[in-house]
C-alpha cells in the first residue's frame, strides 16, 4: 500500500497548496491552462486505450458498463457525497480558513464537480489499474510514484481553479487503488497480462473522455462509466 499511501497524500498535499497559495489565478490564465490539461488528457488517454487488442471487446464493456453505471446513476453519488461534504466543512462560519480555500472556486456546485472530475481521472487510468497491482503483485511503487508527480501537478492547478474540492479526491485514490493493490494479492494467479492490459485500455478512454469534458465539448458523465473498466475482467475470465 506504500505506492498508494503515498499518491493520495501527493494529492492532498498539492490541491492544498493550490487552493490556499495559488488562488485567484486570472481567468483567461485558468481557461487556457484547463484547456491545455483537457488536450494533455484526451493524447494520454488515447495513447493508452490504443493498447487493446479486442476492440469488439473493448466496445462491449463501454456499453455495458454505462448501462450499469446509469442505472446506479454513479455521477450523481460521487456528486452528492461532494455536496454533502462541502456543506459539512464550508457551511458554518467556525471555519474561516477552510472557506477561503472555496471562495470563488466553488459556488454552484463546482466543489462536487471538481471532487468527482478529479476522482476519476486519477482513478481510471492504466496508471492506477497497473501500478497498483505491480504494487499487489511484486511489491514494486515505481509506476505509483511516477502516478504522483503527475497527480500532483494536475492537483497543483487543478486546486488553484476549483478549489479544495480535489483533494478530497484522494478518498476514492485510496479506496480504488488499495482495493486493486489488495486484491491483486489476492487472486495473483487470475489476472493475466490480457486482462490487465484491456481493463487499462477501457480506463485510458474514460481518462480521454474527462478530457473533452475540460474542453466543454459536451459534458460526458463519465461516473457512470466506471463499471465498464472491469467488464474485460469478468468476460476474460469467464470465456477466456
Amino acid at each position: 500500500m506504500t505506492g498508494t499511501f503515498v499518491n493520495a497524500g501527493v494529492i492532498v498535499v498539492c490541491s492544498l497548496a493550490g487552493a490556499f497559495f495559488i488562488r485567484g489565478i486570472p481567468p483567461r490564465f485558468e481557461e487556457i491552462l484547463k484547456k491545455a490539461i483537457g488536450l494533455a488528457i484526451i493524447y494520454v488517454g488515447i495513447k493508452g486505450a490504443l493498447d487493446n487488442q479486442r476492440t469488439l471487446l473493448l466496445i462491449m464493456s463501454l456499453v455495458a458498463g454505462a448501462i450499469i453505471g446509469e442505472f446506479i446513476n454513479i455521477d450523481k453519488l460521487m456528486a452528492c457525497f461532494g455536496d454533502w461534504v462541502e456543506k459539512k466543512l464550508f457551511t458554518r462560519s467556525a471555519e474561516p480558513v477552510l472557506a477561503a480555500g472555496i471562495t470563488g472556486k466553488n459556488s454552484g456546485g463546482s466543489f462536487s464537480k471538481s471532487f468527482v472530475s478529479a476522482s476519476i481521472l486519477f482513478c481510471t487510468g492504466s496508471m492506477a489499474i497497473v501500478g497498483s497491482m505491480q504494487s499487489g503483485l511484486r511489491g514494486n511503487h515505481e509506476i505509483l510514484f511516477a502516478k504522483s508527480i503527475l497527480d500532483g501537478s494536475i492537483s497543483l492547478i487543478f486546486g488553484a481553479s476549483m478549489g479544495i474540492g480535489t483533494a478530497f479526491s484522494a478518498l476514492p485514490v485510496l479506496i480504488y487503488q488499495g482495493g486493486i493493490t489488495l486484491l491483486s494479492r489476492a487472486v495473483s494467479g487470475f489476472l493475466s497480462e490480457e486482462i490487465v492490459r484491456e481493463m487499462s485500455a477501457v480506463g485510458s478512454l474514460l481518462v480521454a473522455a474527462i478530457g473533452f469534458n475540460f474542453l466543454e465539448i459536451k459534458e460526458i458523465k463519465v461516473a457512470n462509466m466506471i463499471p465498464a473498466v472491469f467488464i474485460p475482467c469478468l468476460v476474460i475470465g469467464l470465456f477466456g
